[in-house]
């Protein structure tokens, strides 16, 4: 895989909608590569869905364009009963994983060095997230309220950016990830 990006690492970029897989993936790649993950969520909330993305820039790529061995950023708190540590010293290693809803995002485009995005459909996303989100303390009907505007917004990403367009690879979040995986090399 060649490097297109302007960092002295390989940023791969993992991008598809909530609940498509991309995390599973994500942990995947990240044994297989050796790879250290920076979450998207880590800097969006349901409080700020889509404004956040400056600050990945400026946390994550700028220090890795500048040699950092280490990153240091605010995580950002998304259910009242959960208040994740800060990211504090993470390994920047020779491939990074940035794994999220907008990772292929325009604005991060110039950083990344491959785009993967997970495609599921809408319906299975729904599901996935509404099952995985059981673990708040918050009603299934306040997650699927939350979830219907947070789709507004992805969709909202989805027509602006077209991350489908852009991406070097497409997996099917549908099937095994796990086989998908053995195809990927640097």
């Amino acid at each position: 895989m060649e490097n297109k990006s302007d960092l002295p690492i390989v940023l791969i970029a993992i991008d598809g909608r909530g609940g498509s897989g991309k995390s599973t993936l994500a942990k995947l790649l990240a044994k297989k590569f050796s790879a250290e993950i920076i979450h998207t969520d880590d800097f969006a909330s349901w409080d700020n869905p889509t404004e956040w993305w400056p600050l990945v820039i400026e946390k994550v790529f700028l220090p890795i364009k500048n040699g950092a061995i280490a990153l240091n950023y605010p995580r950002t708190k998304w259910w009242e009963n959960r208040n994740p540590e800060p990211a504090i010293n993470q390994p920047v290693t020779r491939v990074m994983i940035l794994e999220g809803v907008s990772a292929l995002r325009k604005e991060f485009r110039p950083y990344i060095s491959c785009g993967i995005l997970v495609d599921a459909p809408i319906e299975v996303c729904r599901q996935r997230v509404v099952e995985r989100d059981k673990t708040t303390d918050e009603s299934p009907e306040k997650i699927k309220e939350l979830w219907a505007e947070w789709l507004k917004d992805e969709n909202d990403y989805f027509e602006r950016d077209r991350p489908e367009r852009v991406a070097d690879i497409i997996i099917d979040g549908t099937m095994s990830l796990h086989e998908q995986v053995k195809g990927i090399s640097l």
